[in-house]
């Protein structure tokens, strides 16, 4: 996901690694039990998590799947993760001098971490990335477990496109609230949103802004905005995160908008929540995209576990991610109803 400012339970056990696949693989990721402690052992192994600081949803509760799924093989796990790209380069810093035997990384600045992944592998410590992608210059110094970000961005277009069209509306003027422009996580949506939005030319982006994965400065962006164009130079609008885009539906609201249905503002987020899919079972928020951080937490610790017992598994492995609408809301509302 993101800076996260703000937003991303266990589980049914089995063997570790066949449960962990089975849930990468579209299973329930956040049932009710971890897996039991007859599982793979990793005692004696350590693990430094760099990653998204648990003040955002998003990161709390990937931390929490990826805690737990890996609690019963007694692998030691040091918390540094942080909200801050600058905190993190040196937390990461620190990490490599400790020597774990992995070091689990969600990149903040994509190219303020470069230079310490090069280091890190000068110095012989395995890292293995989740959620986004590293600057290209290092990618081939890694292990991944990537979330589609291309496609979630194309899932946010294909959104507004269908709810515009829907209305009948044969121009449009949309907003955008935009995860931290430094990662590639966001630029990468970007990109599949703007390649989509492309085939539907009469519909234009007219602002936007970096809202940092913050669910406030979303709030408050979205006001400033949504005053600057009036309900008349608004059309439709797209927050990255469920807990941007429903900041944006409140602003609306209480700037006199009507919200979705036949006139009303559409708004699509491209990560899914429980409260985001509420919004959709409400007639509120038009859509959203999988991308959730228990499924990718879940496939995430499943690659600790190979890679810590020699499986060696591939080197990049992708998320799968799904379009949610109205339509579809029922199919994914387990999968993103924990977070």
């Amino acid at each position: 996901m993101f800076p996260i400012g703000s937003l991303r339970s266990g589980f049914l056990a089995g063997a570790l690694g066949l449960c962990l696949l089975a849930a990468a693989c579209g299973g329930n990721t956040t049932g009710s039990s971890s897996p039991s402690s007859g599982s793979t052992s990793l005692g004696g192994k350590t693990i430094a998590l760099v990653g998204y600081g648990s003040a955002n949803p998003w990161g709390a509760y990937f931390n929490k799947v990826f805690t737990e799924r890996l609690a019963p093989t007694g692998v030691k796990i040091s918390d540094m993760t942080t909200m801050d790209p600058g905190t993190q380069v040196q937390k990461f810093n620190q990490a490599v001098a400790q020597k774990p035997d992995l070091i689990v990384l969600s990149i903040l600045d994509t190219q303020a971490m470069a230079v310490p992944i090069k280091k890190a592998a000068s110095a012989g410590v395995p890292v293995l990335v989740f959620d986004g992608p590293t600057d290209p210059s290092v990618a081939g110094q890694v292990m991944s477990v990537l979330s589609d970000n291309v496609k979630l961005g194309e899932y946010a277009a294909q959104n507004i496109i269908e709810g515009l069209r829907a209305q009948g509306r044969t121009s449009a003027k949309i907003i955008v609230l935009t995860g931290t422009k430094s990662m590639l996580v966001t630029q990468d949506r970007m990109k599949g949103f703007e390649r989509v939005m492309a085939t539907a030319p009469e519909y234009q982006v007219i602002e936007e802004q970096d809202a940092n994965w913050d669910p406030k400065l979303s709030g408050d962006i979205a006001q400033q905005l949504l005053a600057k164009h009036g309900r008349d130079g608004v059309q439709a609008a797209y927050g990255m995160a469920d807990y941007m885009a429903l900041p944006i539906i409140q602003a609306a609201k209480q700037a006199g908008f009507p919200i979705g249905g036949k006139d009303g503002l559409i708004v699509t987020s491209s990560n899914c929540f429980k409260a985001g899919i509420d919004s959709i079972k409400a007639g509120e928020l038009y859509g959203t995209a999988t991308e959730d951080p228990g499924t990718i937490a879940a496939q995430t610790a499943d690659y600790v576990v190979r890679y810590l017992t020699g499986k060696k598994p591939p080197r990049s492995e992708m998320v799968q991610e799904e379009r949610v609408t109205a339509a579809t809301v029922g199919q994914f509302a387990e999968q993103c109803g924990h977070a």
